[in-house]
């Protein structure tokens, strides 16, 4: 009889993929999850005889290998590789052959051959490569989340909301995450092989692929290139020259592709909630639930006493003191897995953090911290928690002085991690899930009917035992508007009174302390006994038009009693609300793969000056690219723009569009979400 020689084998992609969860995960190579049997389709020269022909399967990463003996037996493993013909499928010379990975196998590209030894002779066959993700469908990998709605939102969704601005006036950033973009899965892959653990010891790194948790430390340092190799540089000194305003991104792909194209020189530039969203791709890519969250004043605590310091003049202007500061939102991300080295009770979501502010164990990167030992203080607890503790628990003292001398002192104990919030399921609100990282009480923020969140009005209060000062906006400020507020000063004496009122306007970055002053009111008043004054003051679009995108006003009020010279100080950092753009479909009922549609983006300009700059529509999925227009509007006139667009597959996706203006430092951005129906 002739020998058993192999003459095909079909890896049957577009069926493994489905059963796998990986479809629109796009490589030249097979995609599977660990732990659960792919198929393949062999075609041999001959019938294939158990008793005369004996096959086994070498799974192989790089030159690390498994040889697999295949059987007849249909008992898949979920602790070790095995391979089996599917019975009934050998009357002819075409097999079916079913290969099945430990659910804790190493992540990453293998390479499969088919081997025989027979009087003939050895005989291989190269079937060809796969790459192997974790698995979150297998309930017993260790990044496995029971819940499909879960699974589609945090590892399936290419699209999101990053939370910015204040606790009270939510911005909306939409970004896509793009992981089923061309070239994006390999991209994350590499990331893994120019790692410096796998430099390092590339034997002892894929040993280690197979535990998410060294994998999220892998990631969470190569986000950043401080110490590596990484993808994005850091910038926080508004002179962006030689990249990319951070503001200006809108999706991980484009920086993915970018640092790969370089040979993965670092991309420029990224601020946290670029790193976040870039991070929140390679998980869900590497099959690791993962969602983005924001915290609402955030403290960094660089000396660890859990106290962060603010200074202010008698005239209100904040100082920029200390090491220390309190930044109006940071971003992170969370990942979802079990943490056997700490014990059951620790599994689930963990922080990760990929913006370089510290390092941990030599290196910037952050976590993973698990949400419940940060909420119980477990500071003896891997990785980092007693630096997440103190972003989200820290006190705050503030500190009013003059020529080095404290003439005033006061504590705030709920600043910090005011609100810490993600995207909802199937939702584009916010989900506030401070209480799982803290006991206190956290501020709900008012939400509108519409997809953007209606700010609360700033209603800052502060007392001595003689006065009683309240700082309160009158309304939501718009760009483009007066920002009108009022300060309330009560006499709370027996006693009438003279008082001194200086209020004081700073324009501030969210990570930083603010800038010089640009507006300041002076006044002074009389109280009786046990009486209130409201002062009302407006500060004019022009005094505030150079604030920069994203820049945030910190408003100050110190009241004086002349007779004791007791200070109270009131203050408040609120965000200006931009405008924003209209995007509609005419029946988004119609919405089907493969079929083209259109959308209409409008933009009307609310400014008193003419308007230019370069409009710009994304949307992964969608869209094969950006598409750009020209925009050049006179005061109050508008824009509708047609874009064209070709859902790849079926499902929900994001269609987003941002106006980068020439003359005005505003950022205009709007979204829509689209459920796309199967062809």
């Amino acid at each position: 009889m002739d020998a058993l020689r192999v003459q095909y084998v079909n890896l049957e992609h577009a069926q493994n993929q489905k059963q796998h969860n990986t479809e629109g995960l796009n490589s030249a190579s097979l995609v599977v999850r660990r732990g659960q049997p792919f198929k393949l389709t062999v075609v041999f020269n001959r019938p294939y005889r158990l008793n005369r022909d004996g096959l086994t399967l070498r799974v192989e990463q790089d030159r690390l290998y498994n040889d697999i003996p295949i059987t007849f037996s249909k008992d898949p493993s979920q602790s070790q590789w095995t391979a089996y013909f599917q019975q009934g499928s050998l009357d002819s010379s075409k097999a079916s052959l079913c290969v099945s990975s430990p659910a804790n196998a190493s992540v990453g590209v293998y390479q499969l051959q088919l081997l025989m030894m027979s009087s003939f002779g050895p005989y291989n066959f190269k079937v060809g490569q796969f790459t192997l993700l974790c698995n979150p469908w297998c309930s017993v990998d260790s990044v496995y989340i029971p819940d499909e709605s879960q699974r589609e939102e945090y590892v399936k969704n290419d699209f999101g909301l990053l939370y910015q601005g204040t606790a009270k006036n939510i911005i909306f950033r939409p970004w896509s995450f793009d992981q089923f973009e061309n070239g994006i899965l390999d991209i994350c892959m590499m990331m893994l092989q120019v790692s410096p653990e796998h430099r390092r010891n590339w034997k002892i790194d894929y040993s280690n692929r197979s535990d998410p948790i060294y994998i999220s430390r892998v990631v969470s340092a190569m986000i950043n290139s401080n110490d590596d190799s990484g993808v994005l540089q850091g910038n926080w000194s508004e002179d962006y020259s030689g990249g990319v305003n951070p503001s200006d991104w809108t999706g991980s792909g484009e920086i993915l592709r970018r640092w790969a194209q370089s040979r993965f020189s670092p991309v420029k530039y990224g601020q946290c909630w670029v790193f976040a969203g870039v991070m929140c791709t390679v998980m869900r890519v590497l099959g690791i639930p993962t969602r983005v969250v924001t915290n609402f004043d955030s403290a960094h605590d660089t000396n660890g006493n859990l106290v962060i310091e603010e200074f202010y003049t008698e005239t209100g202007e904040k100082l920029p003191r200390g090491q220390d500061s309190i930044w109006n939102f940071h971003v992170w991300v969370e990942c979802w897995m079990k943490r056997a080295d700490l014990g059951a009770g620790f599994d689930g979501w963990q922080v990760l953090d990929p913006t370089p502010q510290e390092r941990s164990e030599g290196a910037y990167r952050c976590g993973p911290a698990p949400v419940k030992a940060i909420r119980e203080r477990r500071v003896d607890m891997p990785f980092d928690i007693p630096f997440i503790y103190a972003e989200v628990n820290a006190d705050v003292h503030v500190c009013i002085v003059q020529q080095g001398k404290v003439l005033s002192y006061s504590i705030d104990t709920d600043r910090v991690g005011s609100l810490i919030c993600t995207k909802s399921l199937s939702s584009n609100r916010p989900q506030d899930i401070t209480s799982t990282y803290k006991y206190t009480k956290a501020i709900q923020p008012v939400r509108s009917n519409s997809t953007m969140a209606a700010p609360i009005l700033a209603n800052n209060s502060s007392s001595a035992d003689g006065l009683s000062v309240t700082l309160r906006l009158l309304k939501a400020p718009v760009i483009g508007g007066n920002i009108s507020f009022s300060v309330t000063v009560t006499n709370m004496e027996n006693t009438r009174k003279t008082v001194r009122e200086h209020v004081n306007a700073q324009a501030k970055s969210y990570n930083r302390s603010p800038s010089d002053t640009f507006w300041e009111a002076h006044n002074t008043i009389q109280l009786a006994p046990h009486e209130s004054k409201v002062l009302e003051h407006q500060i004019s679009y022009s005094r505030y038009a150079m604030l920069g995108d994203g820049q945030l006003v910190n408003l100050a009020a110190v009241v004086m009693d002349m007779a004791s010279q007791e200070r109270v100080l009131a203050s408040e950092e609120f965000n200006l609300t931009s405008p924003t753009i209209n995007i509609q479909i005419a029946d988004e009922g119609s919405v089907v793969a493969q079929k083209c549609q259109v959308a209409m983006v409008t933009f009307t300009n609310p400014f008193s000056e003419p308007v230019s700059g370069v409009l710009t529509v994304a949307g992964a999925g969608l869209l094969e690219d950006k598409v750009l227009f020209n925009v050049a509007l006179q005061p109050g006139e508008s824009t509708e723009t047609a874009v064209k667009f070709t859902p790849k597959m079926a499902g929900v996706k994001m269609l987003h569009a941002n106006l980068r203006l020439n003359n005005n430092p505003a950022v205009i951005r709007g979204f829509r979400t689209i459920t796309v129906r199967p062809a």
